[in-house]
């Protein structure tokens, strides 16, 4: 995880004379082990040598429960348990509350393996299963953990079938965090990004 940091403003710079409006770094692990503070610092150090905003996952998911006033999290985690207590941890360090973990273990023929951690390998089914029964207090957000964990179409149903419940996922927020910092005024293609971005806008009416 000390390596991507490493070798990040390397992988930034490859990008040439391409002239970028921003970037975000989905990579949420990396930055954990860098606490709030220490993220926000180094990304400040990426943009000002960069010449454009350099965002991380992490910090657009504070900047979004910042925008839809979420103080408390349900953590829906893939990681093992080493790395849910630092998601834990980084969360708590920004200001909001962790009030329960979901642990998503991954499936292997058909089975879920409790000690499995592996984002790529958790299913629809045991995602929809571990959250199910979870309330969401009424300034909470269900937050899931893990940039590859394929979590759009457990989503989907959970945003069909509670219109007013908070969905976060990395890449979620990256989404939402450039569409505002580059001053997008298309219309979002994505239903979840859509549902997000009027959240957004139905609280600062």
């Amino acid at each position: 995880m000390e390596m991507y940091n490493v070798v990040l403003p390397d992988i930034l710079a490859t990008f040439g004379a391409l002239r970028l409006d921003a970037a975000v770094v989905a990579c949420n692990a990396s930055h954990y082990i860098l606490d709030p503070d220490g993220d926000r610092a180094f990304l400040d150090r990426l943009s000002e040598r960069f010449g454009f905003p350099v965002q991380s996952s992490t910090q657009a998911i504070v900047a979004l429960c910042e925008a839809l006033e979420v103080r408390r999290l349900i953590l829906v985690s893939p990681y093992a348990p080493w790395l849910t207590e630092a998601s834990r941890g980084y969360w708590e360090k920004a200001g909001l509350t962790v009030d329960q973990i979901v642990l998503a273990p991954g499936t292997v023929d058909g089975a879920e393996v409790d000690d499995l951690f592996n984002p790529y390998l958790v299913t629809t089914a045991t995602l929809l299963d571990r959250v199910g029964q979870v309330r969401v207090p009424e300034d909470g957000a269900l937050l899931f953990t893990g940039t590859g964990m394929g979590t759009l179409p457990a989503m989907a149903e959970l945003a069909r079938a509670d219109s007013r419940r908070i969905l976060l996922t990395s890449n979620l927020a990256s989404a939402w965090w450039v569409r505002r910092t580059v001053k997008s005024d298309s219309a979002p293609t994505h239903p979840l990004v859509r549902r997000v971005q009027q959240q957004v806008a139905d609280l600062h009416r």
